[in-house]
């Protein structure tokens, strides 16, 4: 039966053509409005297309790891899948109510090379998604979605009987898995907002185990999200583990999305550490116990990592890599790096410190033991990195099948800017990095990143100013003035905060 890339809710056509607009797979996730973008019989063909790829992948059977985040919705949208996967000849081992990291970690223990984890991370209410993998800790980039997708609008679905396994038990071994032999050498007040999302049953107990003292904020599960998304990257999200620290004079706050693989942190002042930076201090941590480590960062991160005197001493390398989960996965094994870190959130850590795939618990659990040996607050470990000014990530809407053009035409005219040596509020472009989207580097050392957004209808703007930051402000309003002439964007998600001026040193 031919994939409609619409199909009207609430009528007869909805209950019998299978619905999956074609944007929905995008470079490492695939995500959908649920009932206006994908409906249940569009997810049962989904799920076929899943187990006919990772056949034709060699997997013979098609063996997968399936679970789902707490969302109202996401445990319809996972039976719907598995009835595909079994019409598909997939061995199904459901491990239930999960987290991401749970998932990868399932793979592992049961020694199941495929993954088809149902979650819309931290997305509104009204999104799903599958994070599809075929190899153990890694997940589906652009070519292998594409493959996936093709399958599905060629129809060339294998049909064979399938088997399904319920799995109890994995929490508690994930859990034990992360914390077994693991205490800390000073107990640690940390506060713990996982936003109503899935992580509430899994986050604040990990950190209570290694010994630290948790002040849950936002815990309880709650598929309405009734105060915000759990999104780490959202400052109203932030805004909340500050007060809380500051209330409880915590030694850190950690938050954690939707589907426990990213993560955000507070200092000890209720100063947010943007994720970057928290991985530079952790990149600094690990390398001095193994020298001439490599470390990959996505190209949304901090410009200190290739200045950082400490990871220059202990012979430290670090590559700027295309941003997006999978990308950085892959290149971390790829360079069998010790490391990754993302502006977002996602962390990677190899052996001996993790299997590779995203954790937001294993880097709370890093984290914490990080600072439990330090012997000093956070603060001065943050006020040890050199000042620099970050702007939050924001995203201005941009439809899925503009954003790409845009990005393209707002490339073209750095290019031009750069090669006519072009005066930008009294600086030139020094350098520009095209690995993913934009990277403008100035004179200076300050940078703007226009990039599409690869699970959203948005394009992604990141700002670091070296210097000052007026900054900022300079290269925010020079990238907005820009996207307005090309047209096609809408409004953002967040901007950056009122500047008053006084506030350049």
């Amino acid at each position: 039966m031919a994939i409609k890339d619409f199909v009207p809710y609430n009528t007869l056509d909805y209950e019998s053509l299978p619905m999956i607009r074609k944007e929905g797979f995008r470079e490492y996730d695939a995500r959908w409005l649920i009932e206006k973008e994908i409906n249940y019989l569009g997810l049962q063909y989904l799920g076929a297309a899943i187990a006919t790829h990772l056949e034709a992948q060699g997997h013979k059977p098609p063996r997968v790891i399936v679970g789902h985040d707490y969302r109202s919705y996401s445990e319809a949208v996972k039976y719907a899948l598995i009835t595909g996967l079994l019409s598909s000849g997939a061995e199904v081992y459901d491990i239930g109510l999960a987290i991401t990291p749970m998932a990868y970690f399932a793979q592992h223990y049961l020694k199941v090379p495929g993954v088809a984890m149902v979650t819309a991370s931290h997305n509104e209410n009204g999104w799903t998604g599958i994070k599809v993998g075929s190899d153990y800790s890694l997940t589906y980039g652009p070519d292998l979605m594409a493959e996936l997708r093709d399958i599905v609008y060629g129809e060339r679905y294998i049909t064979s009987p399938g088997t399904y396994r319920f799995i109890p038990g994995i929490r508690e071994a994930y859990i034990t898995d992360i914390t077994h032999g693991r205490t800390l050498p000073k107990k640690l007040s940390v506060v713990v907002n996982t936003g109503n999302g899935t992580s509430g049953i899994f986050s604040p107990e990990i950190l209570e185990r290694i010994g630290c003292k948790i002040i849950p904020i936002y815990t309880d599960m709650d598929w309405n999200f009734p105060n915000f998304n759990p999104n780490p990257e959202n400052m109203t999200f932030l805004e909340a583990i500050k007060h809380a620290v500051k209330l409880h004079g915590a030694d850190i706050g950690f938050g954690f999305d939707g589907d426990g693989d990213r993560i955000g942190v507070v200092d000890n002042l209720g100063e947010e550490i943007f994720s970057d930076k928290m991985g530079l201090l952790i990149a600094r941590h690990l390398s001095s116990q193994y020298p001439d480590s490599h470390f990959v960062v996505d190209v949304k991160s901090t410009g200190l990592f290739s200045s950082d005197s400490i990871l220059k001493s202990n012979n430290a390398s670090t590559e700027y890599w295309i941003t997006g989960h999978s990308y950085i996965k892959a290149r971390v094994r790829e360079t069998k790096a010790l490391a990754g870190f993302e502006k977002s959130g996602h962390f990677f850590f190899t052996p001996p410190f993790g299997r590779g795939y995203d954790d937001a618990n294993i880097s709370a659990v890093i984290i914490s033991e990080l600072l439990a040996k330090a012997n000093k607050p956070l603060s001065h470990l943050r006020e040890d990195i050199p000042k620099t000014w970050q702007s939050p990530t924001m995203a201005p809407y941009c439809p899925d099948e503009r954003k790409y053009q845009v990005v393209d035409q707002i490339m073209k005219m750095y290019e031009n800017a750069h090669k006519a040596n072009e005066h930008i509020y009294g600086h030139t472009i020094h350098s520009i990095n095209t690995v993913n989207g934009v990277r403008v580097e100035y004179d200076d050392g300050s940078w703007g990143l226009v990039r599409a957004s690869s699970n959203k209808p948005s394009l992604v703007i990141v700002i670091e100013s070296m210097t000052q930051k007026r900054r900022l402000y300079e290269i925010f309003d020079d990238i907005n003035q820009r996207l307005k002439s090309i047209g096609g964007t809408g409004e953002y998600d967040q901007m950056l905060p009122p500047f008053n001026g006084t506030e350049e040193v």
